[in-house]
Order: C-alpha cells, then sequence, then structure tokens
C-alpha cells in the first residue's frame, strides 16, 4: 500500500486553457494545503498565445514542458499531461494533485487520482465545464482569487489613512499623486511579509520604512 507523503503536492498547469496573471492567486491560495514540491507547464511553447507565461515560468520555478501540436485540431498538451500525471501517480509520494486548466478534457484522469486517495485541486476561469469542476475535490474560479484578494488588499492598506506618519513618509518619498491603494504589486509583497511573521503590526512597520 503506498504510504502518502503531508503536505507533498504536485502541479500540472494547462497553459493553453489559463491566463497566466492568476498564478499569483493561485500560489497563495494553495500555500494553506501545502508545499507545492513539483511544479510543471504544459504548452507550445512556440505559439505567441503564451508568451505571457514565459516570465511566471522563472518567477516561480515552474519547469516548462513543451508539446508541439503534431496534427491541427487536436490538443496533444492535456495527451502529455495525463501521461506525465500517471507517471507521477506511481513514482512520488503525494497528499495532492494540482490541475490548473479549464478543459473538461480532464475529467476522467481526476476520477483515477481520486481513486488512489489522493486530494485533487482545480483552478479554472469561469468558462471551465461543470463536469470537471464537479469531479475535483476542490474546484476554484481564478477569477474570484483576484477579486478577493484585491478587496482584501485594499482594506488592509487604507489603515495608513489613519497614521498621519504613514501618509506622511509615503508622500514625501513616493509624491502627492502616489496611492498605495492601487500599487497592488507592493501591496502583494507587503501581503506577504506580514504572513511570514507572527506580528501583525509589521504591516505598518513596512510602510513606515
Amino acid at each position: 500500500m503506498k504510504k502518502q507523503h503531508q503536505n507533498n503536492i504536485a502541479m500540472f498547469i494547462d497553459c493553453d486553457n489559463v491566463s497566466s496573471k492568476y498564478i499569483e492567486g493561485i500560489f497563495d491560495d494553495l500555500s494553506q494545503y501545502g508545499t507545492v514540491n513539483i511544479r510543471r507547464a504544459y504548452g507550445d511553447w512556440k505559439d505567441k498565445k503564451l508568451k505571457g507565461w514565459e516570465n511566471i515560468l522563472q518567477d516561480y520555478n515552474i519547469k516548462p514542458i513543451q508539446q508541439f501540436a503534431y496534427t491541427k485540431g487536436k490538443n496533444a498538451t492535456d495527451i502529455a499531461m495525463i501521461i506525465d500525471i500517471m507517471d507521477i501517480l506511481y513514482t512520488k509520494e503525494l497528499e495532492a494533485i494540482v490541475l490548473i486548466t479549464s478543459d473538461s478534457d480532464f475529467t476522467p484522469i481526476v476520477t483515477r487520482i481520486l481513486s488512489d486517495g489522493l486530494t485533487v485541486y482545480g483552478y479554472g476561469e469561469s468558462k471551465t465545464p461543470m463536469a470537471f469542476v464537479n469531479a475535483c475535490s476542490q474546484f476554484i474560479y481564478v477569477e474570484k482569487l483576484t477579486v478577493l484578494e484585491d478587496e482584501e488588499t485594499v482594506e488592509d492598506v487604507s489603515t495608513h489613512k489613519k497614521h498621519p506618519a504613514i501618509t506622511e513618509a509615503v508622500t514625501k518619498y513616493l509624491g502627492n499623486n502616489y496611492d498605495i491603494r492601487k500599487d497592488f504589486k507592493l501591496i502583494n509583497l507587503l501581503k506577504q511579509a506580514v504572513e511570514r511573521t507572527s506580528d501583525g503590526q509589521m504591516f505598518e512597520i513596512c510602510l513606515y520604512i
């Protein structure tokens, strides 16, 4: 009987069917479930439509898997992903598998993974067919992740209005027209710093700096 390794997660990304702009929200959400030790992204990297993934793969240490479109109209990416998933099931000790796709063709492999007692986390866009959504142990619409993240960060940084010293420091170094509530890149960096500390006041310290 295969012994599962606690918090060991494998991620498979169908780059043909999910935009790269959602990857940050996905990683933030996954952090509550365990460590993503295996990270693979599939697609034909000669396709200009996948250009947005190039920097993302480097930033998040995701291994790109080249899959040529041998036949027009046939999605070779799906087949390559499924083969690798089956290999992983037999060679690695996992707690969960993450499938990032909006394609219902992966529904049968989800059923197969679940039969081995693993959890399947699905992430996809709102266009994802319900067959795949319902098959996953848990499915998250990536658009909702972005909305929730924006709402939380705006609420967090709005507290700087209550502290004149913080407001003065921000104005001094960044100018009168700078609005920290719209600087989502900085906000996300600050949120990550807060999450790595046990003291929630670290957020205000970062703003002073």
